[in-house]
């Protein structure tokens, strides 16, 4: 896909480029006839995120300079579909990033449900792939818990904590609080690590001790701590730190 000047800073509302005004002819065309021809695998990433946008962009936008611009200004498109709804509006409008926030919603129930229909702790690449589509794209660090039943499969996943770029405030009596209102037997742990970094701090490790420590005595178990930097999900447990 040809290059598109970036339009993140003023937003599409604000001043378009001249990339992102729709040509006389259909700027998406062509990718319609490749996808009728050969499927999705006729399509890369963009391609795909063009023909998407191109039925919820206002009239006059060309989708697949919005495409560029979002691909330019996330990194790709595991990361757009986790950016919040008012970044996305600022490249491409408000009822755009609606959509693309309701297809993450989507994508975000599709990857939960094995982990309601299954042991979860027989499928960590299942939780890893959910956790990558749920934090990755996160600007700010989050903590959420992953409460489970008796046999280990998901009830609930809940975020308990919101911070800013390094820190997410963690209350171990509030994770012991929660897990006893949903009759949780057991929790696994997850943050994510906005700077790309996925390495375990001194702060991650203790704190995963003291909420060890304060469901034990309900006898709810930790089994895991997963920590979410980009496209790397890490387990301190894996890591011996646990």
């Amino acid at each position: 896909m040809d290059e598109q000047g970036d339009l993140f800073a003023p937003g599409l509302a604000e001043a378009l480029a001249p990339a992102v005004i729709a040509p006389a002819a259909d700027p998406c065309a062509e990718l319609r006839d490749r996808f009728a021809a050969f499927g999705a695998a006729g399509l890369d990433e963009g391609d795909t995120l063009a023909l998407v946008l191109s039925r919820c962009l206002r009239p006059g936008l060309n989708p697949v300079g919005a495409a560029d611009a979002l691909l330019r200004r996330f990194g790709g498109v595991g990361r757009i579909f986790g950016a919040t709804e008012p970044e996305l509006a600022r490249v491409i409008g408000r009822d755009a990033a609606c959509e693309l926030t309701l297809l993450h919603a989507l994508l975000l129930r599709v990857l939960k449900h094995p982990l309601r229909q299954r042991t979860v702790l027989g499928s960590t690449e299942a939780v890893k792939t959910y956790l990558r589509a749920r934090l990755a794209a996160l600007p700010r660090e989050v903590f959420h818990v992953l409460f489970l039943d008796r046999k280990n499969q998901l009830i609930a996943d809940e975020r308990l904590g919101v911070g800013t770029v390094d820190h997410a405030p963690v209350y171990p009596r509030e994770v012991a609080r929660r897990a006893l209102e949903l009759s949780a037997s057991a929790i696994l742990l997850a943050h994510n690590h906005p700077s790309g970094d996925p390495t375990p701090s001194r702060a991650d490790i203790d704190m995963t001790k003291q909420v060890a420590e304060a469901v034990k005595v309900l006898q709810i178990v930790v089994y895991d701590h997963f920590i979410v930097a980009g496209d790397q999900v890490v387990s301190l447990k894996a890591l011996g730190l646990m």
